[in-house]
C-alpha cells in the first residue's frame, strides 16, 4: 500500500489523498461501507462498484466465528469468496469481543470469549488476529487494540491505552515476520483524555505502522467531547501515513473530523438506517413510514441521481416499507450509500479549490435545517 497526501485546504486540516492497494486506488477522504460478515447487507458487489466504492469493511471475529477460516482459506481470502474487485479493510473485531458482556476475559496475553452464535469458547491473541486476517488477505490490517468505553475511569482509559501499545507491538512483530505484503494500521487510545491520546500516539509511532487510526470513539460520549478529541488527535497523526476515524458516521461527524484532518471512516449507520426506514438527504433524514409520505410523488431526494430516486416515489418507498418487502431494504441502502459516498466526493471537490469550510457550512446549515 502506498499513500500521497495531495492537497490541503487553505482554511483547515481537511486534506486529500491517494491510497493504492493491490485492488484499485482510491481518492480519499473516503466512506468505507460496512460489509461486517463479508457483505453489505441488501447490496450486490457490483451494486457496490456501481455506486461508486471502492474499498469496504469487513470484521475479523465475525468471520473467524462464521463461516471460519477454513472455508475462506479454500477459496484464497475474502476478495474471491465474496466476488469483492475492490480493496477490504479487516478491523481485528476488538469492539465487538469488547462488547460481548460477560463473554469476554482481557489480559496481557490476549482475549477469551465465547461466541455470541452459540457460546463456544475462543482465545485470541494480537498473533492470532495478525494470521486470521492474513488468510482472510484483506489489504488493510487493523490491530487488536482495548478501548475501555464510555463512560470508564481514568485508571481504566490508561490500563487500555498501555495494553494496546503492548498488542501493537507484539502485532506488529508478527506482521513483519509473516511478510504478507499488504499493509497493518495502529489505533490510538485514551478515551477522553488528551495527554493519554498523546502518550498512546507516540508508543504507537515508535513502533511504525502503515496508517493510523483514532478509536474509542462514538460510544455515547457526548458530542462536544467527541469533536474536542478528534480535534486534539488528527492533527497530531504522522502526516504521510492515512488517517482513520473508526465508527463514526453521521454527517456532522464526517465533516468535522474531515476538518481535523481524518481520511477515512466506516460506519453502518447508512445501511443499517436504510433497512429501518431512514434515508438521508441534503434537507435531512427522512423517515419514511411517517404517515405525511403515504400519497408524496416525490422521490426521497429530488437532487439525488440515484438508481432510488430516479424510478420510486416516496410512497412506493413507504410501502415497501410497511410492506417489509426485500426491495425496501435494496432501494433504501443504494440510495444512502450513494448519499455517504457522493457526500465525500464532493468533500474532496472542496478541498481541491481550497473551498471546504465554506462547503461544509453550507451543507451543515441545509441538513441540519431540514432535521
Amino acid at each position: 500500500m502506498r499513500f500521497k497526501p495531495e492537497h490541503d485546504d487553505a482554511g483547515s486540516h481537511a486534506r486529500t489523498g491517494r491510497l493504492t492497494t493491490r485492488h484499485g486506488e482510491i481518492e480519499t477522504p473516503v466512506f468505507m461501507p460496512v460489509g461486517t460478515a463479508g457483505s453489505v447487507k441488501a447490496l450486490l458487489p457490483a451494486q457496490l462498484s456501481g455506486l461508486g466504492a471502492r474499498i469496504i469493511l469487513g470484521n475479523t471475529y465475525h468471520l473467524f466465528v462464521r463461516p471460519g477460516l477454513d472455508v475462506i482459506r479454500d477459496f484464497g481470502g475474502l476478495h474471491r469468496f465474496m466476488a469483492w474487485p475492490g480493496a477490504i479493510l479487516t478491523d481485528s473485531g476488538g469492539f465487538q469481543i469488547f462488547s460481548l458482556q460477560g463473554r469476554t476475559r482481557v489480559d496481557d496475553h490476549g482475549v477469551r470469549f465465547q461466541s455470541h452464535l452459540d457460546g463456544t469458547p475462543f482465545k485470541l491473541t494480537p498473533e492470532d488476529v495478525v494470521d486470521i486476517q492474513n488468510v482472510l488477505d484483506s489489504d488493510i490490517q487493523m490491530v487488536l487494540d482495548h478501548f475501555a468505553g464510555y463512560p470508564a475511569s481514568r485508571d481504566e482509559h490508561a490500563d487500555a491505552r498501555r495494553r494496546t501499545a503492548l498488542w501493537a507491538r507484539r502485532a506488529r512483530r508478527r506482521f513483519m515476520d509473516e511478510g504478507c505484503g499488504n499493509s497493518q494500521f495502529a489505533i490510538v487510545q485514551g478515551g477522553l483524555h488528551e495527554d493519554l491520546r498523546q502518550e498512546s500516539l507516540e508508543e504507537l509511532r515508535e513502533i511504525g505502522f502503515d496508517g493510523y487510526a483514532v478509536g474509542g470513539l462514538s460510544v455515547g460520549e457526548p458530542r462536544a467531547e467527541f469533536e474536542r478529541i478528534v480535534a486534539y488527535t488528527a492533527p497530531l497523526l504522522p502526516k504521510d501515513r492515512p488517517h482513520y476515524l473508526m465508527g463514526s458516521g453521521t454527517p456532522e461527524e464526517i465533516l468535522h473530523a474531515v476538518a481535523a484532518g481524518i481520511d477515512m471512516f466506516d460506519c453502518v449507520m447508512p445501511t443499517r438506517n436504510a433497512r429501518n426506514g431512514c434515508l438521508f438527504t441534503r434537507n435531512g433524514r427522512l423517515t419514511i413510514k411517517n404517515e405525511r409520505f403515504r400519497h408524496d410523488p416525490l422521490p426521497p431526494d429530488p437532487g439525488c441521481p440515484c438508481y432510488t430516486c430516479r424510478n420510486f416515489s416516496r410512497a412506493y418507498l413507504r410501502h415497501l416499507y410497511l410492506s417489509r418487502e426485500i426491495n425496501s431494504a435494496v432501494l433504501n441502502t443504494i440510495h444512502n450509500l450513494r448519499f455517504y459516498l457522493d457526500l465525500l466526493r464532493d468533500i474532496r471537490y472542496s478541498i481541491r479549490l481550497d473551498r471546504f469550510t465554506a462547503f461544509k457550512n453550507a451543507f451543515l446549515a441545509q441538513y441540519l435545517e431540514g432535521e
